[in-house]
C-alpha cells in the first residue's frame, strides 16, 4: 500500500517541484468556470460596455465596464473572448487597468495623479551609477534623452545624483510634471500612466512613452539597464525572468490600453 501510495505522491504530479511555490499555487482560490459563448462591444450613452452573450459585464464594485472609446473596449472584449475552460484575471491585465480606473481611480483621480508626481522627485533615471565605466555609459545612453525631453517639452529641469543618496527635485520641476498630469485626468489614462510608472519605477519614462516619445520596448529597457547589467556579469534566475515577463505583460497592456484611449471611436 506504502507503494501505491508513493506513486501517486510522485514528483510527475505535483503541481510544482519546488514546495513554496507549489503551497502558493494551493493557496490561490479556484477559477471561475467560462460561462460564456461570445465576446461583445456595444455602444452605451457615450461609452462603450464589454458584453458577455449579450449581457454586460459589471466591475468588482458592480459599476458597468464601460471604456471611452470602442477600441478601448475591444482589449477588453478581446481578453475574455480568449479565455479557455476557466477565466484567469491575471490573464486579463487589461480588463484589471479598466476595473481599478472605473472602482478606484475615478473617485480620486488627485490621490492618483500625486502619486506619479511622487516616483518623479525620486524618478529612477536620475540616480546614476558612478562606476564601473561601461554601466555609467549605458545609462546615459539610455536616460539623457528622457532627461532631455522632459526639460525641452515639458519645462521639467531634474538634477542629476551618483548614488542612491536622495535628491530634492526643484519645486517647479515637480509642479510641471503636475501640470502635465492634469492636462491627463481621465480615470484610465492615469491608471495605465500609474501601472507603467509603476512597474518601470520612472515617470519620466511613462510620460515619454504616452507622449510618443519612445516606443514600449525602448522605454522597458531603458528601465532595466541596471538589471540587464547584472545579468549580463551574474546570470539570470528563472523565476526572476518569470516575475519580469509577467510586469512587462502589463506593462504593454498599459500601452495598448492608452493607445486605445485616443480613438474616439
Amino acid at each position: 500500500m506504502r507503494d501505491k501510495l508513493s506513486d501517486i505522491g510522485g514528483e510527475e504530479f505535483l503541481s510544482d517541484k519546488d514546495p513554496m511555490r507549489r503551497a502558493q499555487k494551493q493557496m490561490r482560490p479556484p477559477l471561475p468556470k467560462r460561462f460564456y459563448k461570445e465576446a461583445e462591444v456595444a455602444r452605451e450613452g457615450d461609452a462603450y460596455a464589454v458584453r458577455l452573450d449579450g449581457r454586460p459585464v459589471r466591475t468588482p464594485g458592480k459599476a458597468l465596464l464601460a471604456l471611452p472609446s470602442e477600441r478601448a473596449a475591444r482589449l477588453v472584449a478581446d481578453e475574455f473572448a480568449a479565455q479557455r475552460d476557466e477565466i484567469d484575471p491575471i490573464s486579463m491585465p487589461v480588463l484589471r487597468l479598466a476595473n481599478t480606473a472605473i472602482d478606484g481611480v475615478a473617485a480620486d483621480t488627485q490621490a492618483v495623479l500625486e502619486d506619479i508626481m511622487r516616483f518623479a522627485s525620486s524618478d529612477l533615471l536620475c540616480y546614476r551609477a558612478d562606476a564601473p565605466e561601461g554601466l555609467v555609459a549605458r545609462q546615459a545612453e539610455a536616460w539623457d534623452p528622457i532627461i532631455d525631453w522632459a526639460r525641452a517639452s515639458l519645462g521639467a529641469r531634474f538634477i542629476l545624483a551618483e548614488g542612491v543618496m536622495h535628491v530634492e527635485q526643484p519645486g517647479e520641476t515637480i509642479g510641471a510634471i503636475g501640470i502635465h498630469l492634469k492636462l491627463r485626468e481621465d480615470p484610465f489614462r492615469l491608471s495605465a500612466l500609474h501601472v507603467m510608472t509603476s512597474l518601470m519605477g520612472s515617470a519620466l519614462l511613462a510620460l515619454a512613452v504616452e507622449a510618443g516619445e519612445i516606443d514600449a520596448e525602448t522605454a522597458w529597457a531603458a528601465a532595466h539597464v541596471d538589471e540587464d547589467w547584472n545579468i549580463e556579469k551574474w546570470g539570470e534566475d528563472a523565476e526572476a525572468v518569470e516575475r519580469r515577463a509577467v510586469r512587462k505583460r502589463d506593462m504593454l497592456a498599459s500601452v495598448s490600453l492608452l493607445g486605445a484611449l485616443s480613438f474616439s471611436r
